[in-house]
């Protein structure tokens, strides 16, 4: 009997399905957010902490974005919350002026002071007041216990000091072991990105809907890319396909052709779309990434001789893993299992997937990963997995199918159905493609996010040929 992974690949003609586009939902409440906050307290509670101390600056802004909806811009921002009072958020110059964008703040549940320091060399630094006494007066002190949260946590294999190693810049770790003690500040920053308990791991329908929207926002792009290709046309002239449309993007986009084939996260460079080459491109918005990676191509003829065999050799059998790879991405599989299944199918002599098999997005493009070598991480619901298996040759180039997808348990579904029909219907219209033309068959709780789902077109100037499972 053969199973659903056992099947094999093979080439469609197909016209690319339309699931349709969406308005940008509303933000979260101002209620969501205070949720968020008192599940920090709560934490606080149990690892018998007195505040916490919070560090974001334009790339590492996702955990304060995720508890106040306050992402700063040119600058750098702390948040301090304690059992006793209203969450301050310290911010500089610049950012005082876009607080609003806070619900939180809107609603009068959060403060905010100005620290100069923040801001930008040279400008105005005279009118605030020592780091040192912002943290004093919300009542660190000698019998405090801080936990500090940057975008990275370390396991004493990563860093010697493990707990003590803080993610957020010297001066204001300094200022705060100064008024503790060095041992009473420590790193928290797991309670957010841990892939089984990070409470960013948990996600509400508010922001499952928001983060559909963005991988509609991507996927539709890289369709316009793909599909608007022409041999000849400059790399400049092809990412502005893209549509970029102002939603805050969560990584650089990338256009990958022969030109700078050995750069991989280069943007475009001025190179020329020639038939015969590679490519690969990514478009990221906040929550999603979308990226696709194949030949600038009509067939396997206008491949170099010694890749031709790039379908039943490289692209087909990486098809056949993700199928796969899906039917594991269920509630309760350890993600070693996921890991040990991929470097079976893929193995690293010829597909050279160095990086994890898949890993969680949110508002940054990655916040960490279940799936790792003897990983006894569950898959849970609320994960919002990114497919981001990156298989890599010297021969074959590459291939992909990376975009994003929910675990949702029954609970979550159906309050995604009740709060956001409209994403509901679309995710489950993605399904019955992904199952109906691909052949791919998805778990009960996996809820595609991407306009195109599982669509592998490995000759990009022929975009219609597409892989799919017999």
């Amino acid at each position: 009997m053969i199973t659903s992974m056992d099947k094999k690949h093979k080439l469609i003609e197909t016209c690319w399905p339309e699931f349709g586009a969406c308005k940008r939902p509303p933000r979260p409440s101002a209620d969501e957010f205070q949720g968020r906050i008192d599940a920090v307290l709560n934490i606080m509670k149990e690892r018998k902490l007195t505040h916490i101390v919070v560090y974001a600056d334009r790339e590492h802004f996702a955990n304060m974005a995720y508890l106040t909806g306050f992402d700063p811009r040119f600058e750098e921002a702390l948040l301090i919350i304690s059992p006793e009072k209203t969450p301050l958020l310290v911010v500089g110059n610049e950012c005082e002026g876009y607080l609003a964008i806070s619900p939180l703040y809107n609603a009068g549940m959060l403060r905010h002071e100005r620290f100069q320091p923040f801001s930008l060399l040279n400008q105005p630094r005279n009118n605030s007041r020592f780091l040192s006494e912002i943290f004093s007066k919300e009542g660190i002190n000698r019998k405090s216990a801080v936990g500090c949260i940057g975008s990275k946590y370390f396991s004493s294999q990563e860093h010697p000091s493990g707990a003590l190693a803080l993610d957020i810049p010297a001066y204001i770790a300094d200022t705060l072991r100064g008024l503790t003690g060095r041992s009473k500040a420590i790193n928290i920053t797991d309670i957010f990105m841990h892939p089984d308990y990070g409470l960013r791991t948990f996600c509400s329908p508010a922001e499952i809907a928001y983060f559909e929207y963005t991988n509609i926002l991507a996927s539709e792009g890289m369709k316009r890319i793909i599909t608007g290709m022409r041999e000849g046309m400059e790399d400049h002239e092809l990412i502005k396909l893209a549509g970029y449309n102002g939603e805050p993007l969560g990584c650089h986009m990338t256009l990958v052709t022969g030109a700078n084939r050995n750069c991989g996260l280069s943007g475009p460079i001025g190179a020329k779309i020639r038939r015969g080459g590679p490519f690969a491109s990514n478009i990221c918005y906040w929550g999603s990434n979308t990226c696709r990676a194949g030949w600038l191509a009509k067939s396997a003829k206008d491949l170099p001789a010694n890749t031709r065999g790039y379908i039943t050799e490289f692209a087909g059998p990486y098809f056949e893993a993700m199928n796969g790879w899906f039917r594991l991405l269920k509630i309760g599989t350890p993600g070693g299992i996921i890991s040990n299944y991929i470097s079976e199918k893929l193995p690293y002599g010829k597909f050279e997937i160095f990086l994890n098999a898949g890993h969680l997005i949110h508002l940054d493009e990655w916040v960490s990963s279940p799936i790792y070598p003897g990983s006894k991480v569950k898959i849970h619901s609320g994960m919002v997995m990114q497919a981001d298996v990156i298989p890599s040759s010297d021969q074959y180039f590459s291939t992909r199918m990376e975009d994003g997808y929910v675990i949702a348990d029954e609970a979550l579904r159906q309050r995604i159905r009740k709060q956001f029909p409209d994403t509901y219907q679309r995710c489950r219209k993605r399904r019955e493609f992904m199952s109906g033309v691909l052949g791919i068959n998805l778990p009960e709780e996996v809820l595609p996010l991407s306009n195109m789902p599982a669509i592998v077109p490995p000759f990009m100037l022929r975009p219609e040929t597409i892989l799919a499972m017999d």
